[in-house]
């Protein structure tokens, strides 16, 4: 097959492969706000009701804008006898015209827990109660929560793909542990996670290896359906965090993820928004990672991309990294373009180079910057 003819989902993998496609792909991050937006829904039809499923609209962004998508929203559906022990019994109520909250109690075996979550009309939800409370209390219960599943139905999974055809790679994702996630897990953010750490840091040594068991169970069956990208979701992974703490929580996943991807002959894709240059050393150098996004600048994150691809190029496919408030939200068609030149010029030599946004594009970028994002990578791309 000649280069010239490839699809996005070809032309996306080969970067992600260190390769060289036929240009550099187009993929800024429209992850949620974007796609969300286009529907004209309220948000919590999409979040909450699935009206459309995220990954539908998604795919419709993806088509609408001509970019070289990425399909993350999972599909799988994991068999596992202590995890239909869990009931989930959700109550919504309307606060406002413009606002919906949902309360949700997890009964399991061990005891319930409870969280509640805001959505507004226009923005993606937000958890104003988490579920742990007490770590030593609670961890039995979440024992049901991260379990270690031995077998998947693939309906969904299929479907999605087959919708999503040579439009997009179909990525399955899993989670690592560490402070970006428990920041997500304890009833007061990062701020109660690192202080229940600092009085009593043994349990969260059980807490790590229930994800990290629960995440190599899902992922060595995510590697049995070859999905086109094993993708790792981590925001926020240092900037959340120390570099002491990501070695002794994240990496150990990590590591053995992508040694079992590499092994399968899937390739994987790390996302960590906010500062990452560390970050960068310590997967090229420790583990079996092929591609790192989105390696933000300054000042959200800390990454220069022409020093990141003489460093590492040879090793780690990137993406990255064109900033998603000053130059696609609040610039102009010209902006983008100068800003999409200057990334490629910096990274794009030799292929391995996909040309991102920083993070996730804002609700309110305008679809101009958006077209202008796409043409610049097939202008300077090639």
């Amino acid at each position: 097959m000649s280069i010239s003819t490839m699809t996005s989902r070809e032309r996306f993998i080969a970067a992600v492969k260190n390769e060289q496609p036929d240009r550099v792909p187009a993929c800024p991050c429209l992850s949620y706000m974007v796609p969300a937006h286009r529907t004209g829904k309220p948000f919590w039809k999409v979040a909450w009701d699935a009206d459309p499923p995220l990954w539908k609209a998604y795919l419709d962004a993806v088509r609408y804008f001509g970019i070289d998508g990425r399909l993350i929203y999972g599909g799988l559906r994991f068999t596992d006898d202590k995890a239909a022990m869990v009931k989930r019994e959700s109550v919504r109520e309307q606060v406002t015209p413009t606002r919906a909250r949902s309360r949700t109690r997890i009964t399991t075996p061990a005891g319930d827990l409870t969280t509640t979550g805001i959505c507004d009309i226009d923005n993606p939800p937000t958890m104003t109660e988490k579920m742990i409370k007490d770590l030593r209390g609670d961890l039995p219960k979440l024992a049901y929560l991260f379990t270690e599943p031995t077998s998947y139905d693939a309906t969904a999974a299929d479907a999605m793909r087959r919708e999503a055809g040579e439009d997009a790679v179909f990525c399955l994702s899993v989670i690592y542990p560490g402070f970006h996630q428990f920041n997500d897990f304890f009833d007061g953010g990062l701020e109660a996670a690192v202080a229940a750490y600092c009085d009593d840091p043994e349990p969260f040594e059980q807490l790590r290896l229930l994800v990290h068991n629960s995440t190599i169970a899902h992922a060595r069956l995510m590697l049995d359906y070859r999905p086109d990208i094993l993708y790792l979701g981590g925001s926020g992974t240092l900037t959340l965090s120390t570099p002491d703490w990501v070695r002794q929580f994240c990496l150990p996943t990590i590591k053995e993820v992508t040694r079992m991807a590499r092994e399968a002959g899937v390739p994987t894709m790390l996302h960590s928004c906010g500062k990452e240059r560390l970050l960068v050393d310590m997967f090229a150098s420790e583990t079996d990672l092929n591609c790192v996004n989105p390696l933000e600048a300054a000042p959200m994150g800390d990454c220069d991309l022409a020093e990141v691809k003489a460093a590492w190029g040879h090793r780690l496919s990137l993406a990255g990294n064109i900033h998603t408030t000053e130059v696609m939200l609040r610039g102009t068609p010209e902006t983008v373009d100068a800003a999409c030149r200057e990334a490629i010029d910096a990274a794009g030599s030799g292929g391995g180079f996909l040309l991102m946004t920083g993070d996730q594009c804002g609700r309110d970028t305008p679809e101009e910057n958006i077209f202008a994002f796409v043409e610049a990578a097939k202008r300077y791309g090639t």
